[in-house]
C-alpha cells in the first residue's frame, strides 16, 4: 500500500509532521501545494497515485487499525466497495450488479461521501472532483457509478467520522445548498419517491437561505409506503405544491427560534 498525505497549504505544523512521517515509513508519500480546497487536494493525490485501488480519509476522521485488510479481501472483482461508518451509516453485506438498483435500494444518494469507499483506480480515468464546489462528492459519485459493473457493500464499520461544527458541511450556506440541489437534479440517476422527497428537503433549505426560487421539477408522490412526517409532507406537496411547503417550513423555523432579550 501507499499513503499519500496532501498538505493543502496548511499554516500549522502539518507540513513538517507529514515530512517526518515520510522519513519513518517508505510507504508514505507527501505532496505540498498551495491551498486549493478539498477537491483540489484529492485531485492532487489522484494525479500521483500508483495503487490498484483508492480510498480517501478526510482530515478530521480516522480508520480502525488494520481496517483495510479484511475489506480488500472482500473486494474480489468489484469496481467499488462501500463500508459502514461507525455510528453514522450501517450497511448490509450485499452485492449489486445493477447500479441503479444500488442507487435506489441503498439510498446511496444520501451517502455519496468520497470517504468510506474503496474504488478501482480506473474509475477515476477522466474524472476529477470539481474545484469550488462544497458538496463535491455529490457531483462526482454518480459519474463514478456509471463506470461500475459490480458494487459490494459491507456491514463492517471501520471508518470513524468526526462531526466538526467548524467543518465545511456543517457551515454550508445558501450557495452551497443550491450546488447540492443542482448536483442531485442533474446527475442523470433514477429518481423514486424517496429520492425525490430527499431533494424536496434540500429545496426547502435552499428556499430558506436564498429566497423564493424553485429549482426542483414538479412530481406527484405516491403516498403508499410512506409513513409519519414524510407521508404528511408528501400529501401537502401533492395538494398545495412545493412553495407552500417551503413557506410553512420557514414559518415553523421562525416560531421555533428562541427569542433573546
Amino acid at each position: 500500500m501507499e499513503v499519500i498525505l496532501v498538505d493543502d497549504g496548511s499554516p500549522d505544523e502539518c507540513p513538517r509532521l507529514c515530512d517526518e512521517w515520510a522519513k519513518k515509513d517508505p510507504r508514505i508519500i507527501v505532496t505540498h501545494k498551495d491551498n486549493g480546497g478539498l477537491s483540489d487536494a484529492r485531485n492532487a493525490a489522484l494525479d500521483i497515485v500508483n495503487g490498484q485501488y483508492i480510498t480517501f480519509v478526510d482530515s478530521d476522521d480516522w480508520l480502525t487499525d488494520n481496517a483495510l485488510v479484511p475489506l480488500m479481501e472482500m473486494i474480489d472483482d468489484c469496481d467499488l466497495l462501500e463500508y459502514s461508518i461507525e455510528g453514522r451509516l450501517q450497511l448490509q453485506d450485499r452485492i449489486y450488479e445493477d447500479i441503479e438498483d444500488y442507487w435506489i435500494k441503498e439510498r446511496a444518494y444520501t451517502h455519496t461521501y468520497a470517504c468510506n469507499k474503496i474504488y478501482r483506480k480506473e474509475l477515476f480515468d477522466g474524472i476529477r472532483f470539481p474545484k469550488g464546489k462544497v458538496f463535491e462528492d455529490a457531483y462526482t459519485f454518480p459519474s463514478l457509478l456509471r463506470k461500475c459493473k459490480k458494487i459490494r457493500t459491507s456491514s463492517h464499520g471501520y471508518y470513524h467520522y468526526t462531526r466538526n461544527p467548524q467543518g465545511i458541511t456543517a457551515n454550508a450556506d445558501g450557495k452551497a445548498l443550491r450546488q447540492l440541489l443542482e448536483a442531485n437534479i442533474n446527475n442523470g440517476m433514477p429518481v423514486d419517491d424517496y429520492y425525490y422527497m430527499h431533494m424536496v428537503n434540500i429545496q426547502i433549505d435552499v428556499w430558506e437561505h436564498n429566497g423564493p426560487n424553485i429549482l426542483l421539477p414538479k412530481r406527484n408522490i405516491r403516498l403508499n409506503g410512506l409513513t409519519g412526517n414524510m407521508r404528511i409532507k408528501a400529501f401537502c406537496l401533492n395538494t398545495f405544491g412545493i412553495r407552500f411547503l417551503c413557506r410553512m417550513s420557514k414559518l415553523l423555523h421562525i416560531f421555533k427560534t428562541p427569542t433573546r432579550i
